[in-house]
C-alpha cells in the first residue's frame, strides 16, 4: 500500500480532550475555508435522495467536526427539510454530548452509547458516514468496517479531505516547509473559530502548542490516507451481487475537487 501509518497526536489517550477539541475547531475553520462542507453535502444529499433515506448515522465524530454544518447545509435543501443527524464515537465526548443533545434545534444529536465502527450492525439504523476519519485505522481494522457494511446492507460513505497523491520521499522533504506554512495559517485560523475559548487563544499566541500540534497532525494525515488503490486493496474479495462500492471525488458546484470518497450502497 502506498498509505503508511504515521502517528498523529489526536489518536494518544493521553492527548487533552480541550486540546483535540481547539484542533478540531480549526479543522472546522479550513473545511469552511475551502467550500467543502457543500461538497459534502452534495454528496450526501444525492445518496439520501436516491435511498429515501431520512437518518444520517456519522462515525468517529468526535467533538462534530464538519457535520453539524454540513447538516445545516442539508435541511436547507427542498425536500431534506427532516434529515436527521445522529453523531456517533467510540468514546463519546460527553462535553459536546451535553451541547448537541440540549441544543433547541431539531435534528441533530450524539449517541451517548459507544459505537465501534468495525460492528456497523450496532450502530443506530441509517447512512453510516466518516468524514476525515476513516485514514486513522490501521488496514486491518479499515478492512472489518468496510466488511461489516457490506455484510450488514447498510450504505457507508468514507470521504476525506485531503488526497494522498504526494510521492512520500517528496513529503518528507517538504515536511519542513509545509510544517512553518501550517504553523502560521493556525495564527490567521484562529479569529474565526466558533466558539473562541481563551484556550484557543492563550495555547495559540502565548504558548504554541496547539499550531504545533495542528501543523503535524495535518501534515501526517496526507501519507495516512489511503488512496484509490489502497482502496481496491481493502475491497479486494468483498464481492456481493446485491451490493455496491463506489469512489471518486467530491466536486462544487463549479466541479472543482473538493476531497474524496468511498461510498458503498446495498443494491
Amino acid at each position: 500500500m502506498k498509505r503508511i501509518q504515521l502517528f498523529e497526536f489526536e489518536d494518544f489517550n493521553w492527548f487533552p480532550n480541550w486540546l483535540r477539541n481547539c484542533m478540531t475547531n480549526l479543522i472546522v475553520v479550513l473545511q469552511r475555508m475551502m467550500g467543502t462542507p457543500e461538497a459534502l453535502a452534495s454528496l450526501i444529499a444525492g445518496i439520501v435522495q436516491d435511498t429515501k433515506i431520512s437518518r444520517i448515522v456519522d462515525m468517529g465524530s468526535g467533538s462534530g467536526g464538519a457535520m453539524p454544518e454540513v447538516f445545516k447545509i442539508l435541511r436547507a435543501k427542498q425536500g431534506l427539510e427532516n434529515v436527521e443527524l445522529i453523531m456517533t464515537d467510540l468514546y463519546p465526548n460527553k462535553e459536546f454530548i451535553q451541547r448537541f443533545n440540549n441544543t433547541p434545534e431539531t435534528g441533530i444529536s450524539y449517541y451517548e452509547n459507544p459505537v465501534d465502527a468495525t460492528n456497523i450492525a450496532a450502530a443506530p439504523e441509517g447512512l453510516k458516514t466518516m468524514v476525515n476519519s476513516f485514514h486513522h485505522m490501521p488496514p486491518k481494522e479499515a478492512r472489518k468496517i468496510l466488511k461489516s457494511a457490506q455484510e450488514n446492507n447498510q450504505p457507508l460513505l468514507i470521504y476525506e479531505l485531503g488526497e494522498n497523491n504526494i510521492p512520500l520521499l517528496i513529503w518528507w522533504i517538504l515536511l519542513p516547509i509545509s510544517l512553518t506554512i501550517l504553523m502560521v495559517m493556525v495564527l490567521f485560523m484562529t479569529p474565526f473559530v466558533k466558539p473562541l475559548t481563551w484556550k484557543q487563544l492563550v495555547f495559540t499566541y502565548l504558548i504554541p502548542i496547539i499550531p504545533i500540534c495542528y501543523a503535524w497532525d495535518g501534515q501526517a494525515s496526507l501519507p495516512r490516507i489511503y488512496s484509490f488503490a489502497d482502496l481496491d486493496k481493502l475491497l479486494d474479495g468483498l464481492n456481493k451481487e446485491n451490493y455496491t462500492w463506489e469512489k471518486g471525488y467530491a466536486k462544487d458546484k463549479k466541479g472543482k475537487k473538493k476531497g474524496t470518497y468511498l461510498m458503498g450502497i446495498p443494491q
